[in-house]
């Protein structure tokens, strides 16, 4: 018996612990991930400024090819939107529209992943030597949730795998040009 109220007193001071830690966690989460692609910006921004180009490229198309996705009557630039719907948890359902797209330079989003929250994407454009230095990233607010701030440091790990798989297939498409 004393077993147990020390396992569980170790497990309250453990939470007690997390959530106070939580406390001074920024609510505000930042992901990027950037990687020179050898072609021109005119070349590269036309797969990401045009959705359904996105099927060529998105890593998450690669996790789930069967998912389904409906496209806006937009297909590119400001405005232009799909949703995706998948089975496989780790794609799982939501929206996104380009809020911003300056040809060649830059392009701003904004994601619906539904019971996720809201986060806004970026995607830069930088003329580099030997290329076009492309940057992805996504900022959201994980609100003031403990856990959800918790989940919150663990973003840049599994978002980013994603954005630096999705650069890499980005660079692979541009190269069969």
């Amino acid at each position: 018996m004393q077993a147990f109220f020390i396992i569980l007193g170790a497990l309250i001071v453990l939470i007690l612990g997390l959530f106070i830690f939580s406390l001074v966690l920024s609510p505000t989460v930042k992901v990027e991930r950037s990687l020179l692609i050898p072609g021109t910006a005119g070349t590269i921004f036309p797969y990401v400024n045009i959705l359904k180009n996105w099927e060529l490229w998105s890593p998450w198309k690669e996790l789930d090819p069967n998912m389904r996705i409906t496209y806006g009557e937009k297909d590119s630039g400001a405005g232009a939107g799909y949703s995706w719907e998948s089975k496989n948890r780790n794609v799982g359902k939501g929206s996104m529209v380009i809020t911003i797209s300056r040809e060649d330079q830059y392009i701003a989003t904004e994601t619906d992943f539904m019971n996720m929250g809201i986060a806004k994407g970026y995607f830069r454009f930088e003329p580099s030597m030997g290329g076009t230095l492309v940057t992805w990233g996504m900022v959201t607010n994980m609100g003031q949730h403990p856990v959800r701030k918790l989940m919150g440091l663990m973003m840049d790990k599994w978002v980013g795998n994603d954005f630096e798989k999705g650069l890499r297939n980005l660079s692979k498409l541009v190269a069969k040009q």
